[in-house]
């Protein structure tokens, strides 16, 4: 479609009613007294896959046959020139038109005064695929996070009613096996609702990053002393060539976000790679050089056609144990820092994750003593 120039001062008043019409952002169709289209916009000649001259001209009975979902004649059924003097019009509702296409369509009644009869018919036409899409996806949506939701929200009702009515059948390792799972799957559902308003935000473009200098070796090992303490497995930290030469450069970041990115790769890889973790911080590019950030496991591999796929909202492939939700977020906290994430073969046989992050180091940095 062509691109839409600002209208200078009283264009509007100048410009004829049809090339204005096709300004509209909708389908538009314009029905006279005598129940014959007089006019149809290129929007909705789009919207019905119908040309002008099959339209225009032509009795809108024929031409633009519309009914609801049960098969009744909308027409036939809404009698907009016979009906009561006192009818506007319709809201918008879903109808099925020619070729079966779903539309949403509202009505518009136009009378000379009032209480006389109709002398045209607006239509405005809306292709419904779009909507009824995203209806499915927000459907989807719901699902999977009611899903997520039930599982630990399930064993933690559980075993607290368990605990509260037969304390004291319990010995001391069960209760404390029982509280254990309980603070597990607590921790879960916190980080599963940290990461759908994280999402919420994201998408509303809401993301508020709180910047500040960054040392992400630091951080990088005190995450894996974390990781290793709570029994989650081995990983291998490691510096690469440059950032043993000439250091890891600081980074003007958010913290928090970081960490989260971190955590969200590691969790990833302990989840579908195999057991041995590997992480490689290394300096990224010429001065002022950035920083370079590989996750490697040797699990399965990503195959490369789901490769841009598992960065995607609640994708998970053929694994039903996770929300689908984690690599969503990493990629929307790195592109915030002005970063990438990509992935592809590592060289232990499964995949690595790589993220780049440009330093990003101000000018001037206040004193913060």
């Amino acid at each position: 479609m062509a691109s839409q120039r600002p209208l200078p001062p009283h264009a509007a008043t100048a410009m004829p009613v049809g090339q204005m019409a096709e300004l509209l952002p909708d389908g538009l169709v314009v029905v006279g007294g005598d129940q014959v289209i007089r006019f149809v916009n290129g929007e909705a000649l789009r919207i019905l896959a119908r040309t002008r001259e099959d339209l225009v001209g032509r009795p809108v009975r024929e031409a633009l046959p519309l009914a609801d979902k049960t098969g009744r004649d909308w027409w036939e059924h809404t009698e907009p020139w016979d009906g009561l003097a006192t009818r506007t019009g319709h809201r918008e509702k879903l109808l099925v038109g020619p070729g079966r296409r779903d539309l949403l369509v509202t009505a518009r009644y136009v009378r000379s005064a009032r209480n006389r009869g109709v002398e045209r018919v607006l239509l405005g036409l809306r292709d419904a695929a779009a909507r009824q899409r995203a209806e499915r996806d927000n459907a989807t949506v719901l699902a999977t996070v009611a899903h997520e939701l039930r599982a630990p929200l399930t064993s933690v009702t559980g075993f607290t009613n368990s605990l509260l009515r037969r304390w004291d059948r319990f010995t001391d390792d069960q209760k404390r096996l029982m509280i254990e799972t309980i603070q597990s799957d607590a921790t879960r559902l916190s980080r599963l609702i940290g990461e759908l308003l994280d999402i919420s935000r994201l998408d509303a473009d809401r993301l508020t990053l709180r910047l500040g200098p960054v040392d992400l070796e630091d951080l990088l090992r005190r995450h894996v002393v974390r990781h290793e303490l709570s029994r989650r497995g081995q990983i291998t930290l490691r510096l690469g060539d440059r950032a043993r030469a000439a250091g890891v450069p600081e980074l003007w970041a958010d913290a928090d976000r970081l960490e989260q990115v971190l955590f969200n790769l590691i969790e990833n890889a302990s989840l579908h790679g195999g057991g041995d973790i590997t992480v490689t911080l290394d300096r990224d590019g010429p001065e002022p050089a950035g920083v370079l950030v590989h996750v490697d496991d040797t699990g399965d591999g990503v195959r490369p056609e789901d490769r841009e796929r598992v960065f995607d909202r609640f994708w998970h492939g053929t694994d039903t144990t996770t929300t689908g939700l984690g690599l969503y977020v990493v990629r929307g906290f790195v592109e915030a820092h002005g970063g990438t994430v990509t992935v592809g073969d590592s060289d232990a046989g499964g995949a690595r994750f790589t993220v780049r992050l440009p330093a990003n180091m101000p000018a001037y940095v206040p004193d913060r003593t």
